[in-house]
């Protein structure tokens, strides 16, 4: 076994473990149909190997924030990483739809990839410089929502849906075996007691400035969960993609995203954090406007339905690394515990905003009602962007 890692981690190595949390929610997603087949269960339960990992990640988020604060960011993403691997295998063996959703459930220790990579990011970098970092993370761990669906989508076609989860079992072990020789420790602060993290969410619950970051995170973030939700049936059913060219379309709603990603590293430096979000939610609600104009006259196809969607992915390309860097900037001593509330409330908004995609789309419904949600949820975050920008304005830095 190598030698244990002592110095902070490379940020590639935060790329991946960013990447695997990513990758854990959607690389599956056009095998959905199939795996309803397979089990012989409904679609709709086989949805909840979505919406359930999303409310066990919100659960989880709320527990590892105040966990990494106490013990430390590397043991959290040690312990997380294993587990994710063990139910990766299960998932991949099992025939019973039970075991199955039950294990899919425990994968979503993955997402200690994500939240515990960023509290390492505003660990070791001031505001603006973490912003930028996040911002290129954000870009690189994009290829991975991107190649999902597709990577996804060919395996499904080549060996089954089960190569996915096969698959999924060698990059938690792969990511697992990273954190151990490239992660060492960077909280050097840690909190005296766990239930004092706890103590501290009403203080963030009570900042006005907090709460508009994680409604932007949370309604950004719960556009990607409404269109892995809905786009599937959508295509499939009325447009009648197979799950190869599923994948392929479903991947390019993160074009944009890695482009304004990138555009977003670049101008934390010259433009203010608040700029950046309002004209990421501004760009957003375009996408599913134009969308929705495009079925409502008859004129809907694939391109109708994806294409101006990517407007989505820029505009949240734009929101997401200053969303985030401003949520752990409002108590720098709390970054932790500020981004596992953030991040609960985004995952359990996703799930609330998954199980209402699942209930109203349909093939009998058509692409209107995806497209008036993903409007809703854009319109939402507008608003408090607005806000955030309205406080920034009078100069209101506290609740």
């Amino acid at each position: 076994m190598p030698f244990a890692a002592t110095t902070p981690p490379r940020t590639l190595s935060l790329v991946v473990f960013t990447a695997l949390a990513t990758l854990s929610l959607n690389m599956f997603v056009p095998s959905l149909a199939n795996m309803a087949l397979d089990f012989e269960a409904d679609y709709a339960l086989l949805a909840l190997a979505i919406a359930g990992y999303l409310a066990v990640t919100a659960v989880l988020m709320l527990i590892l924030g105040p966990l990494s604060d106490r013990y430390g960011r590397r043991p959290i993403l040690l312990v997380a990483f294993s587990i994710f691997t063990v139910a990766s295998i299960v998932c991949a063996v099992t025939t019973n739809v039970w075991v199955f959703l039950l294990f899919r459930v425990f994968q979503g220790a993955a997402i200690a990839g994500w939240g515990i990579s960023l509290a390492v990011v505003r660990d070791t970098s001031a505001p603006q410089d973490a912003a930028k970092r996040i911002s290129l993370i954000t870009m690189a761990m994009s290829v991975a929502p991107m190649l999902g669906p597709m990577v996804g989508g060919g395996l499904d076609e080549l060996f089954g849906w089960r190569a996915s989860f096969v698959a999924y079992a060698l990059f938690g072990a792969g990511a697992l075996l990273l954190c151990w020789v490239d992660m060492g420790e960077t909280n050097k602060n840690r909190s005296e007691n766990f239930s004092q993290q706890f103590r501290s969410y009403p203080d963030l619950l009570k900042n006005g400035r907090y709460w508009d970051y994680t409604i932007c995170m949370a309604f950004s973030t719960g556009c990607f969960y409404i269109f892995i939700t809905g786009a599937p049936v959508v295509a499939m059913t009325l447009l009648g993609l197979s799950p190869a060219m599923l994948g392929v379309y479903m991947g390019t709603i993160t074009v944009g995203f890695t482009f304004s990603t990138f555009l977003s590293s670049r101008l934390t430096q010259h433009v203010s954090l608040t700029n950046l979000i309002l004209a990421g939610r501004v760009i957003a609600v375009a996408g599913p406007l134009i969308s929705l104009v495009f079925f409502l006259t008859g004129m809907g196809n694939a391109y109708a339905l994806f294409g101006p969607l990517i407007l989505i992915g820029v505009g949240n390309g734009l929101t997401m690394p200053s969303a985030n860097t401003g949520a752990l900037s409002v108590r720098p001593d709390l970054a932790g515990s500020a981004l596992g509330l953030a991040g609960a409330l985004t995952v359990g908004g996703g799930a609330a905003l998954t199980t209402i995609t699942g209930a109203l789309v349909s093939a009998e419904s058509g692409a209107v009602p995806l497209l008036a949600i993903l409007l809703a949820a854009t319109l939402i975050s507008l608003a408090a962007a607005l806000h955030l920008k309205w406080l920034t304005h009078r100069g209101d830095h506290g609740g």
